[in-house]
Formats: structure tokens, sequence, C-alpha cells
């Protein structure tokens, strides 16, 4: 029988508006158990420092010349992040063996195989006095990788758990939207990859243009109408430069520039429209080739809480996909990320791969994680 470990799972996505925290049990491998899930908000400081530094930073270079920004910020995230993990062990009053630490991803260049997540691993393991699992790309990228989309084998573990019958698609719409999809029940089969912006052009446009954080529920979008004009052009601007190998994106691959001029409303719903015809047609791409079965797509993430978001998805998806939120299977959909990195420190110390040929285009599955016991 394979041990059990109790892990910490830290996540901070493109929204950076908090942290999302999962407690697992797991033998890294075939099995876990939720312990405790919990969502921690960032003040409005460090919400708004975050922000502004990723406007700044709009190629490598710039992660020097605002390098002070950046170690002023990382210390402040990292010193959040501590007193989450005081919080949350507290509460759950787990014997944490690891904690799996994302870090607040501020650039990300699959081209330049550069990857910047801030988080100092081992000043929270002083803090927290636990081994720490950070930097979780780095080994991913030097093997010829693009460094994302991680979650897949955690994927993979809760369509197994859970008993979900096959073929499922897992589509997870945080700031960019990427799917996971499993045709047949073996190791190697399955499928991942970034498609395209999820929230972070709605987001985006909202903060600019209001005191939101968001479009609530998708209902500034539905009382506007697409600029269809606009929209078209956004279409022929974001094909000619998509690259057919590319298989993760930083939200700086996608620029507002389009909208500019138009009215809150008709910019939230031409954005929305815009978005939500990428990943349909995402979806339709790669599912449509694999099976000419019933697919279920199961959405997890914020995005699937933006009811105008997903009703654009529908209407450009096939009739053989039948989209569904995850937690229609009791899974809850905010913390699968959390979760997945937490899982990732198990597999991580246990020296087995975390990413994959059919998922990062590795050349090869590797190991990723690196492993800081600072007390």
């Amino acid at each position: 029988m394979k041990k059990i470990y109790c892990s910490l799972g830290l996540m901070s996505g493109t929204s950076a508006d908090g942290v999302d925290a999962s407690i697992i049990n797991s033998d890294g491998d075939k099995e876990y158990e939720v312990i405790l899930n919990k969502y921690f908000k960032y003040n409005q400081k460090t919400y708004e420092n975050i922000h502004s530094l990723k406007v700044k930073i709009n190629g490598s270079k710039d992660l020097k010349i605002f390098s002070k920004e950046i170690m002023f910020l990382e210390k402040e995230i990292t010193l959040f992040h501590a007193n989450v993990v005081d919080k949350i062990i507290q509460e759950s009053k787990s014997n944490v063996d690891f904690i799996g630490f994302h870090g607040q991803t501020i650039f990300h260049n699959s081209k330049e195989r550069i990857s910047k997540q801030l988080g100092d691993g081992k000043i929270l393991s002083q803090l927290t006095k636990k081994i720490i699992v950070c930097n979780f790309r780095e080994n991913d990228l030097n093997n010829g990788g693009e460094g994302a989309p991680l979650a897949p084998i955690f994927h993979k573990l809760i369509i197994n758990q859970h008993k979900i019958s096959l073929p499922v698609c897992i589509l997870n719409i945080g700031g960019i939207a990427n799917i996971t999809a499993i045709e047949r029940n073996d190791y190697s089969n399955f499928i991942s990859r970034d498609i395209g912006p999820g929230n972070c052009l709605i987001d985006e446009w909202i903060r600019k243009n209001t005191k939101k954080k968001y479009d609530d529920n998708g209902l500034i979008a539905k009382k506007g109408k697409t600029n269809e004009v606009i929209l078209n052009q956004a279409f022929d601007n974001f094909n000619s430069r998509k690259k057919n190998n590319v298989l993760s994106f930083d939200t700086k691959d996608f620029k507002l520039n389009f909208a500019f001029g138009l009215s809150l409303e008709e910019g939230a719903a031409t954005l929305t429209d815009f978005t939500g015809r990428i990943i349909g047609a995402g979806l339709f791409n790669l599912l449509s080739r694999t099976s000419d079965r019933l697919w279920k797509v199961l959405v997890c993430g914020g995005g699937r809480k933006n009811t105008t978001l997903m009703n654009c998805i529908k209407k450009k998806t096939l009739k053989n996909i039948n989209i569904q939120p995850i937690d229609d299977y009791g899974i809850d959909g905010d913390f699968v990320e959390s979760q997945a990195f937490a899982y990732l420190a198990i597999r991580s110390y246990l020296k087995l791969p975390i990413s994959f040929p059919e998922t990062t285009g590795c050349k090869k599955p590797c190991i990723g994680g690196e492993i800081i016991k600072n007390f």
C-alpha cells in the first residue's frame, strides 16, 4: 500500500485577486481526498501592485528593468502566503507534509522558454517550517516544453477517481482557457493545451472602465451588443498570429486595443463574444477529430460563472459536446487548480513526472518542482 501524504496547494491565478488554498491527502498517483478548500483575498494595495507591475512587464527585458519592484512585491506576496498557510493549517488541524507553492505569474513566454512567478520558497519554508515545492515550470522549459499547462495529470486523476465515463474534456477558464481531453483510460492517452483567452480580456476591460474587478455573471456584457465589424477584425488578427504548435499562452498575448472606443456594455459584449467563440472553436477543433462519440466537457475556473460567456461557448460547439460545470460531479470548480498543485508537490517529492509531451510539448515525461527545506 502506497504512503499517503498531506499536501497544501497554493494558487493565485491571472486575476490576481487572492489565493486559493487546498489541503488534500494523496499517494501522488491514483487517489486523493480533499480535506479543506479556502479562498484568501488580497488586500486592495497588493491587488493594485500586482496589476500595476504586470502592465509594465511586456517582455523578458522588463524583468531586469523592474527588478527592484519585483523583489519588493515578491516579498509582499510571500508574506501573504505565509499568513494563508498559518490560517488554513490551524483551521484544518492537518499535519501538512508539503506545500505546493505556485506563486503569482507576472510573465510567461513559451517561445522564449521563460515563465516568472513571484514567490520566495526559501522564505516561505523558513516562516512556515514546512517543506516547500515551487518553481514547477522550469524543468519542463529546460526539456523543450512550454511550461504549461501543468494541471492535466491531476485532471486525469479526477476523472478516474470520480469514475466519470469517457470521453471527457476538462475546460478550465481562468485568465487563460485550457483544456485536457481524455478519450481512453490509459496512462498516456490525454491531450492538453491552452486554447486562448479566458477571463483576461473581459476582466481587464472591466477594471479599466469601472471600479469592479470582473463582469459578475456576465451581466454587463448581456446589456451590450457585439460590434461585428470590430469582432471580425479581432479574429483576423488572432488567426494571423496564431501558431499551430503553441500549447501555452500568457495574458500578454491578448490585447484590448481592438475594443477601444466602444462603450462599456458594447466592449464587454464584444470581448465576451470574442472569447467565447475562440474557446468554442478550440473545443471544436480538438474534439471533432478525436472521436465521434458524445464528449462531456466539464468546466472549472471562474469563467464558468459567467453565464453570458458560457452561452457564447455553447453556440459555437458541436452537437456531440455536452458542456456542464464540473461541480455537477461533486467537484468544487473553484479549487481544481489549487488541489492540482498540492498533488504536483507530492509527485515532485516522489520524482514522478508532472508534464508530458502530450501536454506541454516536452521531449519526454518530466519531473518538476524545486524542493526547499529551510528550517
